[in-house]
């Protein structure tokens, strides 16, 4: 892949008129907290049929596995698998998804890291360990966005040593476990309405807590002892709630536990955690896109019709550097995202530290476009009116997000000496 296709550029036009249409006019409202980012998201969905979509590649999905269970409860031969594609909501579409979040990060990103990890993370974690019954109970609510998912593995003392620090724990109690701990920095969290956690078995046996067994549970909210905290206040990314949850004496049923064994065939909760850090970091790519593009946009504009001097500004040497270094992050980004794309289309997803490489580059290059951008623009970059500190606030999240850029290039040489 080396351009995008019509029907991608097409997709592309479409998604720019909504934009236009039922975002642009609410960044304020969006941007301080008072407007949510989840009605937007479910007109959205429902204007392009991402929700219907979202239904009918469940419903087949869960039809066929299904059908293989009943086969193999019988003794017969199992179905043939559906060539091609994976087992994901959306799969087969990421193409699409990758114009929708690249063009909704360079407007307002809150809005795509909300929708992102309530589908991309709780969903899909739901879909790769869920039982069927599982999945049927929670997964086509979410990827309509009828219902809001979080996934909460954060927690304040742990920081990139997610597992090693994580202190939330459960104890078994007779057929069902009791859960205690904190979680924060969780997105979604003040308002999910399902929420993945991640928390360690403790057996009582003093074995040491950074070995200990990691199990995967679906809330809900308003569960006894469960309380979602009110929204932080953050740098940017201000269109997406991000808060803490708080886990007192929670009683879960088996009937939670993702899989409902402890001894699950994808291995335990750090399996499940670092494929969807794979997706996650690919994603951030996307992000990054839409940044640079956005800023990439707006910076040539502004070039074109700001005058010093009786002259356009884009006739100074020092600012078509600017512009140049900002084409080149914009081709190297694009790249990397095509090759994400082709990659997954033959059925060879980029690895772990593939996508951490793509991650730590692609945050990088675009917290640096958009702060060249607002460097360009002057004093217009720092106020608010012309987007581009909005941009640069949201852009360094990047670097923080799905993990920091410090904990990626220890995953990236890791990876290099496995080899």
């Amino acid at each position: 892949m080396f351009e995008w296709s019509e029907t991608d550029e097409m997709i592309r036009g479409a998604v720019r008129g909504f934009i236009d249409k039922e975002i642009r006019p609410h960044l304020d409202a969006l941007d301080s907290g008072e407007m949510l980012p989840y009605p937007i998201i479910r007109k959205l969905f429902s204007e392009f049929g991402i929700d219907v979509l979202g239904e009918e590649s469940v419903t087949e999905l869960l039809a066929r596995q299904r059908k293989r269970e009943e086969a193999l409860a019988a003794g017969e031969p199992l179905p043939e698998r559906k060539s091609g594609g994976g087992d994901g909501a959306f799969s087969g579409q990421e193409s699409l998804m990758a114009v929708l979040v690249s063009e909704l990060s360079g407007v307002c990103m809150g809005l795509v890291t909300a929708m992102g990890v309530s589908i991309g993370l709780g969903a899909t974690t739901i879909l790769g360990r869920g039982t069927l019954a599982q999945k049927e109970r929670w997964v086509a609510d979410i990827v309509t966005m009828k219902k809001v998912a979080a996934w909460a593995i954060t927690e304040p003392d742990s920081g990139s040593d997610a597992f090693g620090g994580m202190k939330t724990y459960v104890r078994r109690d007779g057929e069902d476990y009791i859960l205690n701990g904190q979680k924060t920095f969780i997105t979604n969290g003040p308002y999910a309405d399902t929420v993945v956690v991640y928390a360690k078995l403790d057996e009582g046996d003093g074995a040491d807590k950074r070995d200990r067994k990691v199990l995967t549970f679906v809330l809900d909210k308003g569960m006894e002892g469960f309380t979602q905290g009110k929204p932080f206040k953050k740098m940017g990314l201000h269109a997406s709630p991000t808060g803490e949850l708080f886990f007192d004496n929670v009683r879960l049923g088996k009937d939670r536990l993702l899989g409902e064994t402890e001894e699950h065939k994808g291995g335990d909760g750090r399996e499940s955690a670092r494929s969807s850090f794979t997706a996650e970091r690919i994603g951030v790519a996307f992000m990054a896109l839409g940044i640079v593009n956005e800023c990439h946009r707006r910076c040539v504009d502004y070039a074109r019709n700001r005058k010093l001097w009786g002259q356009e500004i884009g006739r100074f040497q020092l600012v078509q550097l600017k512009l140049a270094k900002m084409e080149v992050a914009r081709i190297n980004v694009q790249n990397m995202v095509f090759m994400a794309l082709e990659r997954s289309r033959a059925g060879k997803p980029p690895t772990l530290a593939e996508a951490s490489a793509m991650k730590l580059y692609c945050s990088e290059i675009a917290t640096e476009v958009a702060m060249e951008a607002v460097q360009l623009f002057g004093g217009n970059g720092y106020m608010s009116e012309y987007h581009v500190e909005q941009l640069a606030r949201d852009a360094k999240s990047l670097m923080i997000y799905a993990g920091s850029n410090e904990i990626q290039v220890t995953h990236v040489a890791k990876g290099l000496l496995a080899q």
